[in-house]
């Protein structure tokens, strides 16, 4: 009998604690966002009190991305969702709201001046290079630039209270150390790129990398433009273009074909490097791609 009792114990004990851990995990707050840097972020800032489901996937482009229908269904449950400026979102976020009327939509590009994705770069492209195409195209990849997304995170603190103002001082303290880390990561390159270099220009095929160059004093000029091959007197002209900057290093992003990279890769007597402009370990992920870009410069 006394067994039999320990026995039952034992397994009302572990019961209790299955339903106090699912209760946990259903008290969480559904976050959304569309990309995996994003998850960094309110990750860093909400840590365990909320549950991030990222709309994009590593492998796809937020260009043109199409949420499955099962990712529709999951939006019916979203609490918050912290859109970036994508292109995808202009069509799908109202969509999103759609399925749950409820959720709440904070935009984390508020307040930031967005670039035209050929300010820099058509001002610094080799001559014959076309610059016939529409100005008015601006740069979503804010996430990339340590400045940048110190404003990006107030938005997402903000939004955290508003859903949850009962943990306000657990987000603001957060937060706090957040911004900390972005501040020591920004320092970080400013004295990686302090010192002279042969060159400030880098190559890139998809101008993914636009307000990192921005804040560091550099230059990125694109093989793509607006998702545009390069024609073939574009190709010759950046080959030369290359060979005259002494630029052996190209930089491509894991999502998109690198086909047209590597005929100019080739003709330079260069490699290509990923640089994922997507990679969800932010901090670790711009450090390395910062090493790389330096070296390229050397």
């Amino acid at each position: 009998m006394k067994q039999r009792f320990t026995i039952y114990s034992i397994m009302l004990c572990l019961l209790t604690m299955c339903m106090h851990t699912q209760a946990s995990a259903d008290s969480r707050i559904n976050v959304f966002v569309s990309i995996p840097p994003q998850k960094y972020f309110v990750t860093a800032i909400g840590r365990e009190f909320i549950k991030t489901t990222v709309i994009v996937t590593p492998d796809h482009s937020p260009a043109d991305y199409e949420p499955s229908p099962s990712q529709m269904m999951m939006m019916a449950k979203a609490d918050i969702y912290f859109a970036v400026g994508v292109p995808f979102e202009s069509m799908w976020l109202t969509r999103f709201t759609g399925v749950n009327p409820d959720m709440k939509v904070v935009h984390t590009d508020a307040k930031i001046e967005k670039r035209c994705i050929d300010r820099h770069e058509n001002s610094q492209k080799p001559d014959g290079h076309d610059q016939t195409h529409d100005h008015g195209a601006m740069d979503p990849h804010i996430w990339l630039s340590p400045p940048m997304v110190k404003i990006q995170a107030e938005h997402i603190l903000n939004g955290l209270i508003l859903i949850d103002p009962a943990r306000r001082k657990i987000y603001e303290r957060n937060y706090s150390q957040f911004i900390t880390r972005i501040e020591s990561l920004d320092k970080e390159l400013k004295t990686l790129f302090s010192k002279d270099t042969r060159q400030k220009k880098f190559l890139v095929f998809h101008p993914s990398w636009g307000y990192f160059a921005d804040a560091y004093g550099l230059t990125q000029i694109s093989i793509e433009i607006e998702g545009k091959n390069p024609k073939a007197r574009e190709v010759k002209n950046l080959i030369e273009f290359a060979r005259k900057q002494h630029i052996q290093i190209i930089f491509v992003q894991p999502q998109l074909s690198t086909k047209q990279t590597e005929i100019i890769a080739h003709e330079i007597n260069g490699q290509m490097i990923v640089a994922d402009p997507l990679a969800e370990n932010w901090v670790d992920n711009i450090q390395a791609v910062a090493l790389s870009i330096k070296q390229a410069l050397k």
